[in-house]
């Protein structure tokens, strides 16, 4: 006989007794304000994930259920390959923080077929969390999708050049995110992104300003030329 499916209302009810308000509160001060946030940590989201294992009908139970801890853990056990289009736009639309945004796109989204657009899609949106979203998506693609062409990592960083002037601190901190991972992945992509950085920096707007002196701090250092270097070999 198959083991019992995991039933979402016993793990919901397992994360309200794990709830910690102190560190929810602390949660809170570092932008963490999600609807019903309980302040269990990631870390324990993990090993309750390992428990249960990938569960997609699990996954969507736990997001339907609004609380920001379960929906941290569906993104941890959704099933990449059952995800559709439609479901991530679901879900994106729901994102109210930005950890949660995070989490999702390198817990699930980047893993989908439909990463590479959609890193592109949202980061044209106005909301907040979904143009962030778009960021950390192209962060993702930088950092795992071996087979990504430069072709595409050329146009996210066309795409960060024209969004940098946004001066939410959510999506400053991702535009910039992602001009610092895309400018790691090869000594092409390097140069490319540091005359991005260069561009931002002379730019009229002040957070363009940052994003391209933050950027270029790091991009020609020379932590990041000895991995590109290794990267090329």
């Amino acid at each position: 006989m198959a083991p019992a499916s995991p039933d979402a209302t016993l793990i919901i009810a397992r994360l309200e007794a794990l709830a910690s308000p102190e560190d929810a509160d602390g949660m809170a001060r570092f932008g963490i304000r999600g609807a019903r946030v309980l302040g269990v940590p990631v870390k324990t989201l993990r090993v309750i994930a390992r428990e249960t294992g990938r569960n997609h009908a699990l996954a969507e139970a736990l997001w339907d259920s609004g609380m920001h801890e379960a929906r941290i853990l569906a993104s941890i056990v959704a099933e990449p390959k059952r995800v559709t289009l439609a479901l991530m736009e679901q879900w994106v639309a729901d994102l109210d923080s930005w950890d949660l945004c995070d989490q999702c796109c390198t817990n699930l989204w980047v893993r989908t077929a439909f990463a590479r657009d959609q890193a592109l899609v949202w980061s044209e949106r106005d909301e907040e969390f979904i143009k962030r979203a778009g960021f950390v998506l192209m962060v993702q693609v930088a950092g795992k999708d071996k087979a990504a062409p430069a072709e595409l990592f050329q146009r996210y960083l066309a795409r960060a050049e024209r969004e940098a002037h946004d001066e939410r601190n959510f999506v400053k901190k991702a535009v910039n995110w992602a001009i610092r991972e895309i400018g790691q992945r090869s000594a092409e992509l390097n140069e490319t992104a540091i005359a991005v950085a260069q561009r931002l920096q002379a730019s009229d707007s002040r957070t363009a300003r940052w994003v391209g002196s933050d950027a270029l701090r790091e991009l020609t250092s020379t932590k990041i030329a000895q991995r590109v270097a290794r990267r090329e070999r």
